[in-house]
């Protein structure tokens, strides 16, 4: 290998750095130290292959084409080097290290965090809330590690462990005529109003696949990408939400419905790329789910 294939690792983690954090300035606190080296160390990378990584405009800068590229590979890099580093504190009882965690909601995941967290007092976690498909797109770019989703199909790129059923289930706000009921049929639904979450939610995905077997159509009035706001805009009598059994909280204005004639469950997984299936920290939060799973 000539020296002009050689990368500077030290260059490539200041562009690294640069291009996650969208500005020199960002990276520059981001790896402690200062703007003018990592605007140094850049500017060497590129000079080295005679390329342009960055579009610098003023203040702010924009990834070339090759530098979207680049990252694609240096997100692959650093995760590697942050599994070595586990892989070495893992012989020690993971003393220490850092799990980022994807997950639909809360509710899912409160369990196995507590239980992980009594097992691994000294890792850090951090925990970032969206829905199915953004959280799927988080484990591919490596910016989570473990994800726990409300539904998953089979795919060859992600390891997956079945965690749970949750029952979906309707709600109506505290005005409404169907208040005093426990449950309706799927068929009252139809033409009726109603306020979903955005087309990314396993729930709604769910609920519309059972309403498409039933043949049931509904009004769709509203489609917002908030849980809290569904809640507000039923119980303001919008329209009809729906949401998972196990997360509902009970409020005097909202009450919940049962479907009476059909089951419209979801099925929660804990899942991970499955070609980082064995790192240290997944693995252990894998085994932490696992006793789970058997202590039931």
């Amino acid at each position: 290998m000539n020296e002009k294939q050689l990368i500077n690792f030290k260059q490539l983690r200041c562009f690294h750095a640069v291009a996650q954090e969208g500005s020199f300035t960002q990276a520059a606190r981001s790896l402690s130290v200062g703007q003018p080296s990592i605007t140094t160390h850049v500017r060497a990378l590129e000079n080295h292959f005679g390329v342009e990584l960055f579009c610098r405009h003023g203040h702010s800068v924009e990834l070339t084409d090759l530098g979207r590229w680049l990252l694609e590979i240096t997100k692959r890099i650093f995760t590697l080097e942050k599994e070595a580093a586990e892989l070495l504190l893992a012989a020690s009882g993971l003393k220490i290290g850092h799990l980022k965690i994807g997950v639909i909601g809360p509710f899912q995941v409160t369990q196995m965090i507590v239980a992980f967290n009594q097992r691994y007092p000294d890792v850090e976690l951090s925990v970032s809330i969206g829905n199915s498909q953004e959280i799927l797109e988080s484990l591919l770019d490596f910016s989570a590690d473990v994800a726990v989703l409300a539904q998953f199909e089979d795919d060859p790129r992600f390891f997956s462990v079945p965690y749970s059923r949750n029952r979906v289930i309707v709600v109506v706000s505290s005005t409404h005529p169907w208040s005093s009921r426990g449950d309706i049929q799927l068929q009252e639904l139809d033409g009726q109003r109603m306020v979903f979450r955005e087309q990314g939610s396993a729930t709604r995905r769910a609920f519309e696949k059972a309403l498409a077997l039933a043949k049931v159509n509904v009004r769709k009035v509203l489609e917002i990408e908030s849980r809290e706001a569904v809640r507000e805009l039923v119980a303001n009598g919008v329209g009809i939400g729906i949401a998972l059994e196990d997360e509902f909280v009970p409020h005097k204005r909202l009450h919940p419905l049962q479907i009476a004639d059909a089951e419209v469950y979801i099925h929660p997984h804990v899942v991970c790329l499955l070609e980082r299936r064995n790192a240290p920290l997944i693995q252990a939060f894998l085994t932490v789910v696992k006793d789970l799973l058997q202590a039931r």
